[in-house]
């Protein structure tokens, strides 16, 4: 029987984690978790030592007041790990709290430990790579590209695979019944806006994304606009788009079944012709759609600066780090300007060559990130069985 001590600090985690406790049940039916986790994990055995919500503060102002409290439970599940002697503890992101925990069972025994999604050191702040030596056995990756940073440093480090690639994707019938469903006819262009999903971002960015698809309106007067909001920011959503000129379609998931939610965002993305977001992950959500987008973001200018100043890469869109292409183009910083974002936005209207290259790497993006191959989750508990092999 194999058991495994499991740590997540956020939704996301919670997702990889349960996929990856499915897989290793797959592997090993009678296998036992302990650990912190979120509802995802729950429904696969896990009896989380307390609630997850508690690790999910971000930014010094947050951490602060908590900080004797997040104290209190590194060392509780550090302890608990020793105790238990796990065949392994499993960190899955998070590495402000996970990697505290696997120091400090690190000093104290030869537990196997594994940190689920390498740190992106490609990216910028290399010698993030240093401070996993003799704290982190196995690392697992999401991307193909970062096995060999890892390795460098004598690491083990495992490709096992995005998320996305396993993600349920609306099919042409659900894409063509959410524009009958909101008025929006077969052939009349449609644009997602998508600013984000936090207060900050969500701000800054809603009012420049606006402006830039009045521009792109001012070439395609027909264009019509939807905005999934997330939740937690749907309010706002609201509020900041109040005086657009173009009123756009909000999909408000609140009050709604999250399945359904769900379902009506993924409509909307098979359904859109373009769109326009911040920078992050739903680059991967809308490559899955291969849906030809546009990025920007805005942040405060000497943080852009210092984080340029560090950056390793020319690019922050990961469907052109992936395919190594430039292909999607970004206004980020000082260019997140209305104007040049709305040229690029009406120009990938009608710029057939360029919606096909961006379909093309979309597609490039989900075959590299395992698309067709095991699921992420069984990969990745192979992997971690492999790895408890001497």
């Amino acid at each position: 029987m194999k058991r495994f001590f499991l740590i997540a600090g956020e939704p996301s985690g919670d997702a990889l984690g349960a996929a990856l406790m499915e897989g290793l049940r797959q592997l090993h039916p009678d296998v036992q978790f302990t650990g912190v986790g979120g509802p995802l994990m729950a429904e696969q055995g896990l009896v989380s030592l307390f609630p997850m919500d508690e690790l999910s503060v971000m930014g010094i102002a947050e951490v602060l007041p908590r900080y004797r409290a997040l104290m209190r439970r590194i060392n509780q599940c550090a302890e608990t790990v020793l105790r238990e002697k796990p065949d392994a503890l499993i960190t899955i992101d998070s590495p402000d709290f996970s990697l505290r925990v696997a120091r400090r069972v690190k000093a104290a025994s030869d537990i196997h430990t594994v940190h689920y999604v390498a740190p992106t050191v490609w990216a910028w702040r290399p010698k993030r790579a240093e401070k996993l030596v003799g704290v982190i056995d196995q690392v697992l990756a999401l991307f193909p590209f970062e096995p060999p940073y890892l390795q460098r440093h004598g690491l083990r480090c495992d490709f096992v695979g995005h998320p996305v690639v396993t993600a349920p994707r609306a099919s042409r019938d659900e894409a063509a019944a959410f524009r009958k469903r909101h008025g929006i006819g077969a052939h009349t262009p449609l644009a997602l806006a998508l600013p984000g999903s936090r207060q900050g971002e969500v701000a800054r960015l809603t009012p420049i994304f606006g402006d830039a698809l009045g521009v792109a309106r001012g070439q395609h007067p027909d264009l019509q606009i939807v905005l999934p909001a997330a939740g937690a920011v749907a309010a706002l959503v609201t509020d900041l788009t109040a005086n657009w000129p173009h009123k756009p379609i909000i999909l408000n998931p609140q009050g709604l079944p999250a399945a359904v939610a769900q379902a009506e965002k993924r409509a909307a993305f098979a359904a859109a012709d373009v769109a326009l977001a911040a920078s992050g992950t739903v680059s991967l959500e809308l490559a899955a759609s291969a849906t030809p987008m546009v990025i920007a973001y805005r942040m405060n200018p000497i943080s852009f600066r210092i984080i340029r100043s560090m950056a390793l890469i020319d690019t922050v869109t990961l469907v052109n780090i992936v395919t190594d292409t430039r292909v999607v183009p970004e206004f980020l910083g000082p260019d997140c300007q209305p104007g040049q974002i709305g040229r690029a936005l009406s120009e990938l209207l009608t710029d057939s060559k360029a919606r096909a290259a961006q379909i093309a790497a979309a597609h490039l993006t989900m075959e590299r990130l395992g698309q067709g191959a095991e699921p992420p989750g069984l990969r990745a508990a192979r992997a971690v069985l492999d790895g408890l092999s001497p």
